[in-house]
């Protein structure tokens, strides 16, 4: 296995661990919130 590969699987299980967490102490809602409104912001920063 690849660094980048090991490093890919690494930051998608501490992704899945924050949800987790989030989850756990209730704020899962804010989690999701800020996902998105980062997805977005990502998608309209590529454009410029």
């Amino acid at each position: 296995m690849s660094i980048s590969k090991t490093r890919s699987v690494l930051y998608k299980t501490a992704k899945v661990l924050g949800d987790i967490d989030a989850v756990k102490k209730g704020k899962a809602g804010k989690r999701v919130k800020n996902r998105v409104l980062g997805k977005l912001t990502g998608k309209l920063l590529k454009k410029f």
